[in-house]
């Protein structure tokens, strides 16, 4: 029994590790993997904090409800994934992206999942719980920390839900401010634009008023460069790459439009018209966009140059990208008028978070691993078994015949000698001869009176046998003829019940230590601070 208590105590040990990196350990490696992007080339003097906005760049958080899984709110399937997946981002979020103290946090969209299909009471439980996992109802965010977002997708629709159900704008609008915006950070402008009615009808007035907001922005005034930021990533071809980042098959473009050209009901990318007017308007020297889950970077030419455009991937890891991630965004200083290289006016630094997949399935595969280990492991360990006894009293053997043959030696090394003349005057070293007292044995002991003598037992060093081999021995009784009458049926139920309950006994202990470890590394994180 005493290996079985070892054994247990290991695998306490085991997940107590497990438990500390998964929830905990993971997210400092993230937040040790990454840092503020920086130019050795910049000149000294553009390195100051004062010149720089450091922005923190999140995308696609896509809070699950009951329009994510088909489940009914009421389902536990359902809250059982929100709270892990609302856990993981507020974890993801406090204890990586915070600790890089930005000056600004920017959303690129999809900050729900069924935003233009929920109803007021759920839409307003799921901007409670985004104001938790973001940390807005602390001190820490707000009102600290300014915090611009963009509109997507699953937060307003498309187009062609707008002329249907134009309450759902006005219900964002009224909480997250406007669709169509302009910011600066570090003397560059960011543009905020609506994307989802850019390629809406004609006739469409928010289609309009977007397409105002853009060509009302000062095309002339080249004193601050400009990122655009749009939630649906600008046209580029079939099969583009990109880049190392990338962790999916490439979506290609995919447009699907109502009847009666009433706008778009979806799209992958802008259209090919929409970017390059974009493009050609305002002239940014970078584009921002998400709506995509995964990593994409690619290079649109223009005639005034080529423009980068980084598509972030989502935060969350239920929205089907296994390496969710963030962008840290350095806005620095405008260069002088005659300056061409764009990389110092804004630096971006691509971060990845925890695998909370690979986490779980980690979990999942240990947990199996226990489980074997605890059936198949012998009562007194490992030595019990035909095959290691054998390979162990073959080392004993060994090592006994190698300690022996230094004593031999050390025994002929250590002896004394005497020097010996012989008739032609010759000197010879002869080993003097040691009187050897005979040895008594320890095994026999003179108790008593007389000729009685104690002798230990024999059994005193041998190992304990395996309960399972007792058993087996009781299971055989005498019967008044002499003969013997098995009883293997009822003796295998009852070794099967002393493994499964020596099996329950273990998991309850490992249970009872590590299962407290594990929910206060859970609500540590999430109960406000």
């Amino acid at each position: 029994m005493q290996s079985v208590t070892r054994l247990t105590l290991l695998l306490c040990a085991a997940w107590a590790a497990a438990l500390l990196y998964g929830e905990m350990g993971a997210y400092w490696a993230a937040r040790l993997s990454c840092s503020w992007p920086s130019s050795s080339s910049s000149p000294p003097s553009s390195l100051s904090p004062n010149n720089h906005v450091k922005i923190a760049v999140v995308a696609d958080p896509q809070l699950m409800d009951s329009t994510s899984l088909g489940l009914p709110p009421s389902s536990i399937a359902l809250q059982a994934a929100e709270f892990y997946t609302d856990l993981n981002m507020r974890r993801s979020f406090q204890s990586v992206v915070l600790p890089f103290k930005p000056d600004v946090l920017l959303f690129l969209g999809d900050h729900f999942d069924g935003g233009p299909y929920m109803s007021n009471e759920e839409w307003h439980e799921s901007l409670s719980r985004f104001k938790h996992i973001f940390s807005m109802n602390e001190h820490i965010t707000n009102p600290n920390i300014p915090i611009y977002y963009l509109s997507g997708n699953h937060d307003i629709g498309y187009s062609a839900f707008h002329k249907i159900h134009p309450e759902v704008i006005s219900r964002y609008e009224k909480e997250f401010g406007s669709r169509n915006y302009q910011f600066s950070a570090g003397k560059v402008d960011f543009v905020v634009v609506d994307a989802q009615t850019l390629d809406g009808a004609k006739e469409s007035k928010e289609r309009s008023s977007s397409w105002e907001f853009i060509k009302a922005l000062s095309p002339g005034n080249k004193t601050n460069p400009k990122v655009l930021l749009t939630h649906i990533p600008l046209y580029r071809p079939d099969n583009s790459p990109c880049g190392p980042h990338r962790s999916s098959p490439v979506i290609n473009q995919r447009v699907s439009n109502a009847a009666m050209d009433q706008g778009i009901t979806y799209q992958n990318y802008l259209s090919k018209e929409t970017s390059d007017l974009l493009l050609h308007l305002l002239k940014p020297v970078l584009v921002l966009s998400g709506h995509d889950h995964d990593q994409c970077t690619v290079v649109h030419p223009t005639p005034f140059g080529p423009v980068t455009e980084h598509t972030l991937g989502t935060i969350s890891w239920q929205q089907g990208n296994l390496y969710p991630s963030f962008m840290l965004l350095s806005s620095g200083p405008k260069l002088p008028a005659n300056s061409t290289d764009i990389e110092h006016e804004v630096l971006t630094n691509l971060c990845f978070l925890p695998k909370q997949t690979h986490i779980y399935i980690w979990y999942i595969f240990q947990f199996v691993v226990t489980l074997l280990l605890l059936i198949l492991w012998p009562t007194n360990g490992l030595r019990s078994l035909p095959y290691v006894n054998s390979f162990v009293s073959f080392m004993r053997s060994v090592a006994a015949e190698l300690f022996s043959r230094t004593k031999e030696k050390d025994d002929e090394e250590d002896g004394e000698y005497e020097m010996v003349w012989d008739a032609e005057g010759s000197m010879h070293l002869v080993k003097k001869a040691v009187a050897r007292t005979p040895s008594t044995s320890s095994d026999s002991r003179t108790t008593g009176r007389g000729n009685v003598v104690a002798r230990p037992t024999a059994r005193k060093n041998q190992p304990e046998p395996d309960s399972s081999v007792l058993v087996e021995m009781s299971s055989e009784m005498i019967s008044e003829d002499g003969g013997k009458v098995p009883r293997s049926s009822k003796l295998k139920i009852r070794r099967v019940l002393q493994r499964l309950f020596r099996v329950i006994q273990s998991i309850v202990v490992i249970a009872a230590l590590n299962v407290p470890l594990y929910m206060m590394l859970l609500f540590k994180d999430w109960i406000d601070r």
